[in-house]
């Protein structure tokens, strides 16, 4: 086994990991809405609180694991903090969007 070979094979390994975060983020019916949610444009916390019916804690849940699947992004404004989809997060929507 060569060099290149060790270095392709931690690359794959990298990857499924990654691709893991992104299903088990996908996985739950809630984060799917969320996505859904964030296809039409950023928006604040309280907004899926309304809309999903969960508490905050649970929606912290939810966002912290869609962020860092590399779904969702926050911004901080003022004491609001937006989150939005990243560019993964898009692709991904339009994806479900279209099943």
């Amino acid at each position: 086994m060569n060099r290149n070979t060790k270095h392709l094979r931690a690359a794959e390994v990298k990857k499924a990991v990654a691709c893991a975060k992104v299903f088990k983020a996908l996985a739950d019916e809630s984060r799917v809405k969320i996505v859904l949610m964030l296809s039409t444009g950023a928006t604040n916390a309280c907004d899926f609180i309304d809309e999903l019916h969960i508490s905050q804690p649970t929606l912290s849940h939810h966002l912290r694991i869609l962020h860092e699947a590399g779904i969702v992004q926050c911004e901080k404004e003022g004491k609001w903090r937006i989150y939005s989809l990243t560019e993964s997060g898009q692709t991904l929507a339009a994806y479900v969007k279209n099943k």
